[in-house]
Order: C-alpha cells, then sequence, then structure tokens
C-alpha cells in the first residue's frame, strides 16, 4: 500500500493493539447495558481479538497461500493459538472457543468476526488516517455506543443507530475501491505472487536463488500439510526476507523474474487500465505481441495478465446486523423502514485490470 499512498506504513502489531482497545470499549458498553460477563469471558474476548491476527505472514494476506499451499492465515492463527495454549496450561481455551465461534455465548464471535465487528472498526478508521483517504474515516465509538446484546445471546445495534452503521458499510465500500482494490495496490500485490511463483518454478527446474534460510526453506518445500517446523519457520518470516529476495533478484538470468523485481523494487510498475468487463483477448493478444517485440522474448505472454477484483459490500444473509428497537423487535438492516443505503450495497460489483509494461507505448510514437 505504501506504494500509493506513503503514509501507509503502519504494522498489524499497531491493528491488533487498537482492535483490542475496541474490544474493550466494546465489552465495558455492554456491561453498561445489563450484559453479564464475567471476568474469564472478559479476558478470553481480549485475548482472541489480540491474537486473531497471529497467523498473517509477510505482506498478509498476498502470499500466505504462495508460502503455506492453501493454508488461510485463520488456519494458522488457530494452529498458533493452540501452541501457545498448551504453553500456558490451557488459559487460552476460552479464547479459542471464541475464535471459533464455538462459544455458547455468540455475541464474543460476533465483536471478533461478523460484519460488524471491532477488527474492521479499528483498521477501517486506522488505514483511512494512514492513507489520508477521509472516505473511509468511521465514528467508531457511536457504533460502539449503539451496540447491544438480545435475548438470543446475539449482536444487536440499537435501531437509532442506523445510520451510523450504514455511515460503516459504504466507508468500507469505498476503501476498498480507493485503497485495498486501487488498481496500482492489486497491482503490486498481484506482482508479489507472481514473483515468488516463479522463483519457486526457477528452483523447481534447478536453478540457484539468493534468499535468507527461511525463504528459501519455503520455496523449496514441496506441498504438504503443515509440520511443526513449517510453523515454526512461518513465525520467523517478515516483508525484509521478501523485500531484500527481490533486491536480489533483479540480477537474476531470468528476464521474467528480474524484470518484475525491479518492477517493484524500483517502484516502476506496469501500465494498467481498469474497466467494469473483462477484457477482450484481442486486445490482450496485442499487448503480448508488443511485449515481445519490446524486449526481444517469446514469451511476453507472462507479462501481460488481467487482475479481477469484486467486492460484496454487505452480505444479506451471512451474519446479517440486526437493529434492536425498543419494543425488543429485532429487524434486518437493509430490511428496516428507516435504511438508505443498506438495500443498494447488497449486490457484488466487480472491476478488471489489465497489466502489461509501461515502455511498450513507446513503440506506437
Amino acid at each position: 500500500m505504501n506504494l500509493i499512498f506513503p503514509g501507509a506504513t503502519h504494522t498489524r502489531f499497531h491493528h491488533a493493539l487498537g482492535a483490542m482497545h475496541l474490544m474493550f470499549t466494546a465489552l465495558e458498553t455492554l456491561k453498561q447495558k445489563g450484559v453479564k460477563i464475567s471476568e474469564e469471558e472478559e479476558k478470553g474476548a481480549m485475548l482472541a481479538i489480540l491474537m486473531h491476527d497471529i497467523g498473517h505472514g509477510p505482506f498478509s494476506h498476498a502470499l500466505e497461500s504462495m508460502l503455506m499451499d492453501d493454508w488461510h492465515h485463520e488456519n494458522l492463527s488457530l494452529l498458533l493459538m493452540n501452541k501457545l495454549n498448551e504453553k500456558f496450561q490451557g488459559q487460552l481455551s476460552m479464547a479459542i472457543e471464541m475464535f471459533q465461534g464455538k462459544y455458547h455465548r455468540k455475541f464474543f464471535n460476533q465483536l471478533i468476526s461478523s460484519q460488524l465487528d471491532v477488527d474492521r472498526l479499528d483498521y477501517l478508521k486506522r488505514d483511512s488516517f494512514f492513507t489520508g483517504v477521509s472516505e473511509g474515516n468511521i465514528n467508531t465509538q457511536r457504533i460502539i455506543s449503539m451496540m447491544n446484546v438480545c435475548e438470543e445471546g446475539e449482536l444487536v445495534i440499537d435501531a437509532k443507530g442506523i445510520y451510523s452503521i450504514e455511515n460503516f458499510l459504504t466507508a468500507r465500500m469505498f476503501m476498498y475501491w480507493q485503497v485495498y482494490y486501487h488498481k496500482t495496490s492489486a497491482l503490486a500485490e498481484f506482482l508479489l505472487v507472481k514473483i515468488l511463483e516463479r522463483a519457486k518454478y526457477l528452483i523447481s527446474q534447478g536453478a540457484e536463488l539468493p534468499a535468507t534460510d527461511n525463504l528459501k526453506y519455503f520455496l523449496y518445500r514441496e506441498k504438504s500439510a503443515a509440520t511443526d517446523e513449517d510453523v515454526e519457520r512461518f513465525t520467523q518470516l517478515d516483508d525484509n526476507d521478501v523485500i531484500q529476495a527481490m533486491k536480489e533478484w533483479q540480477n537474476s538470468e531470468d528476464f521474467v523474474l528480474s524484470y518484475w523485481c525491479k518492477c517493484v523494487i524500483q517502484r516502476n510498475l506496469p501500465k494498467t487500465i481498469i474497466s467494469s468487463h473483462p477484457f477482450g483477448q484481442e486486445i490482450i493478444e496485442e499487448k503480448i505481441k508488443k511485449s515481445n517485440e519490446l524486449f526481444g522474448i517469446n514469451n511476453g505472454n507472462e507479462l501481460v495478465h488481467e487482475i479481477k477484483r469484486k467486492l460484496l459490500p454487505y452480505h444479506a444473509e451471512k451474519q446479517p446486523i440486526y437493529l434492536l428497537h425498543k419494543n425488543g423487535r429485532r429487524t434486518r438492516l437493509h430490511e428496516s423502514e428507516d435504511q438508505l443505503l443498506s438495500g443498494l450495497i447488497v449486490n457484488k460489483t466487480t472491476r478488471y485490470i489489465l497489466m502489461f509494461p509501461r515502455d511498450i507505448s513507446k513503440l506506437d510514437s
């Protein structure tokens, strides 16, 4: 992200602490409204949100499937939490139940992971601040003050807070399209994946590539179930391992790997075009042909790609947000008579990004 928004250098550790603070505030709010929460439950919820992202590796979501096959970061988080639970003799058992949604009081899991959780409340406000994109700024205190628990033990929002919730949902939508799915951000993330994919391919063909010991371990690793050594080494990896490797691989004999690494390290990224419709094969073939001509290669197809990004701002069926009225009645957010925007953001939106070498435009001049 900091390739596009220079201020976006905040860390996941910042986010974990912020989410933990918001969890504390939310639990205090619920207690003031008469919701009984024991000290053990409070401790469990605080620990669960503190560790909810502990399984993230270098560059977050972008590389998790490349380094550990198809392991989602939440699987790794759970695995690491279980290991810590053994070390602390079961003190994290309740936190793990809440994290997994197995605890009998559902609202704890909803505070950790739902369409309106303290995780999203923190990262939206934090990312909005550090990127300077004001559309993502939300009133977290107002939203938390509207939180409540219904008789069924689920998290609900006091009906008078409906517009704060709609603002939160639309702010999240704008942040995705302006920041997280920004075409250059999507491109940089895509390049990271392609770089490691290319490196793993070259190594499988017998090439030698310089890398730190832990990164090299994953580049050579065959697909298999995660072992204790996999997990131990994964926790030792960070962004610096990948950045250092890309700096070295700029000088690789493989043109594609060298080209991509130079694009990222020298911040001379490929050209991108964004569209709401898929690009035709004709324009893609034209870009491939020009790439071959420009660089004198025959695998220009490696340098031209269509990237797809899709977003469903509000999932009306999966964990819907409920409003609690004064008479105790619950209504779904998008079905409320008072909603202004919720009914408009229940449809999925897709964008297509075509990437190709920036220099091929010189062939047209």
